[in-house]
């Protein structure tokens, strides 16, 4: 399946951008998540450079989809461990966050502006309410988000077994910069 493909499945199998809204829609589909985890034994970092998102400018929804099995370790062991027994990326494919952003940020206006949107984090197949914050940058380049925020497993009943406790960390740093440009049909 191509990627605007996927991208206009998204919009109508979601439901949240209207059809008349489309001017106001940007869109990417090489956003970037990294993650990081701090353990006493050891620390695991992911990245991942398949994010699909979209941002209506005018009504401040933005959707994020991230294929779980496209984060990519360095230690090709712990990817599989990851993907089969921490994610259950075959069982769970996708996270996803679905949101509203707050006022304040002028589209039109060329700036950097601090943002806040209040929505749903799924991962794991949990649903999350959450207020993530960061940053956005409008220019004639295009629009660029950047968050971070945290994680906390068992939020998401993501289970650490007690043999490997100390390599992974209960909370995981992340990151994402998500660059957008006008979405096209």
């Amino acid at each position: 399946m191509n990627k605007k493909a996927l991208l206009l499945g998204l919009i109508m199998g979601i439901g949240i951008f209207r059809m008349y809204a489309q001017d106001n829609v940007v869109s990417t589909t090489k956003g970037e998540i990294t993650f990081f985890s701090s353990a006493p034994l050891e620390d695991i970092d992911a990245k991942n450079n398949r994010v699909i998102s979209m941002l209506n400018t005018q009504s401040l929804e933005i959707l994020v989809r991230i294929p779980i099995n496209q984060f990519e370790f360095q230690n090709k062991l712990m990817q599989e461990h990851f993907n089969e027994k921490y994610l259950e990326s075959e069982r769970y494919p996708y996270a996803t966050f679905k949101g509203k952003m707050g006022a304040g940020t002028d589209f039109s206006k060329d700036g950097v502006y601090d943002v806040s949107a209040v929505g749903v984090l799924n991962l794991h197949g949990v649903d999350q309410k959450r207020t993530l914050t960061g940053k956005i940058s409008i220019s004639k380049w295009g629009i660029k988000l950047d968050t971070r925020f945290n994680i906390t497993l068992a939020d998401h009943k993501i289970d650490i077994p007690k043999l490997v406790f100390n390599k992974i960390a209960e909370r995981i740093a992340v990151h994402a910069t998500l660059n957008y440009l006008p979405f096209k049909n």
